[in-house]
């Protein structure tokens, strides 16, 4: 249950931290100049004193992850990073971009069938080759209670098989008089 719920809380610690980073952005748009450059100088103070005592800072999570690569796009980020190289930087963008273009590009629309039911499908169009996709899903409904269109039939229709447009028809109705009038006059 807990690997349920691992994701989702990376993910909103991800939004916590990028919020928090935003209105931090926010507050600093308003204050002056002078403060924020002193605050700047401060902070690269910190940074030279772990470098000079070679200290080395904690690993980045995520979250700073995607907020180094959010705001590089503000300013000049080459000569102000000194914790990772441009290279690794440039790599967590490469990343960032990926996921997003994987996520943008999932698979849309209705799932599969499930296997067993299309190889119920297969099996139906093997056994009754005189049979077309409406008949086949028509026969699903009717005897099975299992609501599938023609048109999802065909999608699973067996590439062995004719398509259900090649195939020839089976023999019309005048056709299969004449070829059994004699029994059924016999019938009569």
């Amino acid at each position: 249950m807990d690997s349920l719920f691992r994701p989702i809380q990376s993910a909103l610690a991800v939004l916590g931290s990028l919020v928090n980073d935003v209105s931090d952005f926010l507050r600093s748009s308003v204050r002056s100049r002078t403060a924020l450059v002193a605050e700047n100088l401060f902070l690269r103070k910190q940074l030279a004193f772990y470098q000079e005592h070679q200290i080395r800072p904690r690993r980045l999570t995520h979250a700073a992850r995607l907020a180094l690569v959010f705001w590089s796009h503000f300013f000049q980020w080459k000569t102000a990073l000194l914790i990772v190289k441009p290279a690794t930087l440039i790599g967590w963008h490469r990343r960032a971009f990926r996921l997003f273009w994987k996520w943008k590009s999932r698979p849309s629309g209705r799932p599969r069938l499930p296997a067993d039911l299309r190889q119920l499908i297969t099996q139906m169009v093997r056994e009754n080759p005189i049979w077309g996709e409406e008949r086949i899903a028509d026969e699903l409904w009717l005897k099975l209670g299992i609501r599938v269109s023609p048109r999802t039939v065909r999608a699973y229709w067996p590439a062995e098989s004719p398509s259900p447009q090649l195939r020839l028809a089976s023999q019309g109705w005048s056709t299969f008089v004449r070829n059994h009038a004699h029994g059924l006059l016999a019938c009569d």
